[in-house]
């Protein structure tokens, strides 16, 4: 008899773990002089576990490849509320509406998320995350689950935040995504590039975080409203194994598009006065997560949250001046902060 087919909760679970694994030991494999991540396997008291790697360079480590390094998964389940449902709708159109729900609605939630943070000013932070969301119905009155869910999507992306601005560095991670996305159609580039740079704005500061990459959520077939129209020459993916196979892409495209970026980099010297705007930028890295990110946002008031795992994107360290005098146009940080107020298309 055929085997069947693993579910799409199975099917992300084992790739999250396995992913998770693969980018960990590349990092390890990197810097074996430095202390390995340390591995926290968590249980969620309202349904799930996750596994939270985190690395920080011990105070007395200055040779260190990585300052600050979170590769988080988690695999939770639980019930929405109406409240929940309804916020939760306003960013995921495939959610049905609160008044056609009876009350909490099941949900499951699969992801990776990672935040690097070098220990060189000339080395970028960098971040990437995947994940598979899914509602279902309510269980029956005889206990039995739904397993068809009522609604679905992926979502994720990868994005860079340089400190020093190396025009190479940014061609070959865009580049690399977009190899990607080209592999499942051509729109997905240009779509969740532009995506990426709005998503990633910081409106107080009328600038991007970083140099972008790639953003995207509320995938859940050949239709989005970012999307032009499909066509039969321009085919999307549409089921959840084609959207898995473009997502689990993304995740495979990671060590490819950062390691090559990292290496060239860690070795380079740098002066005190470049550690110090290192440090302003990880300043804006961190107004960015606190005030903007609709992730962070949702995660601290969530029920059962785990704070250390949410917190963990923070930098080890972060500088704000008052008025500072760094930044300023014919410097190699000003050459930066023109790029982060008008975003370039760099492939």
């Amino acid at each position: 008899m055929a085997e069947s087919t693993p579910t799409m909760r199975t099917q992300m679970e084992e790739y999250i773990v396995f992913l998770q694994n693969q980018i960990i030991s590349a990092f390890e494999a990197l810097d074996p002089a430095s202390p390995p991540f340390k591995r926290d396997s968590w249980l969620r008291a309202e349904g799930g576990s996750g596994q939270s790697c985190a690395f920080t360079a011990p105070p007395d480590n200055t040779t260190s490849v990585l300052e600050k390094a979170g590769v988080n998964i988690s695999i939770i389940h639980g019930t929405l509320g109406p409240q929940a449902i309804k916020q939760m709708r306003a960013n995921h159109s495939s959610m049905p509406l609160p008044e056609d729900t009876p009350g909490s609605l099941p949900f499951f939630v699969a992801g990776i998320s990672l935040v690097v943070h070098p220990r060189n000013p000339h080395a970028p932070t960098v971040h990437m995350n995947c994940r598979y969301f899914e509602i279902t119905q309510p269980a029956t009155e005889d206990g039995q689950t739904q397993s068809t869910p009522l609604a679905w999507w992926f979502g994720g992306g990868s994005d860079l935040t340089p400190t020093y601005l190396y025009d190479e560095d940014a061609i070959h991670f865009h580049s690399t995504l977009k190899s990607v996305c080209d592999a499942h159609s051509d729109v997905f580039y240009p779509t969740f590039k532009s995506w990426c740079d709005e998503y990633f704005y910081i409106p107080h500061r009328n600038e991007v975080r970083g140099i972008g990459g790639i953003f995207f959520d509320d995938m859940h077939g050949s239709t989005h409203s970012r999307l032009p129209p499909a066509s039969e020459s321009a085919p999307r993916p549409q089921t959840p194994a084609d959207l898995f196979k473009f997502v689990r892409g993304v995740g495979d495209a990671f060590l490819p598009a950062y390691m090559p970026i990292l290496s060239r980099r860690l070795a380079m010297p740098f002066t005190p006065e470049q550690r110090r705007w290192q440090l302003l930028r990880h300043g804006r890295y961190v107004e960015f997560d606190l005030v903007h990110d609709r992730g962070t946002k949702f995660g601290l008031v969530a029920p059962g949250a785990r704070i250390e795992s949410i917190l963990m994107t923070m930098p080890e360290t972060a500088r704000w001046e008052y008025m500072t005098d760094m930044g300023k146009e014919g410097t190699e940080e000003g050459r930066l902060l023109g790029v982060l107020k008008t975003p370039r298309a760099w492939v």
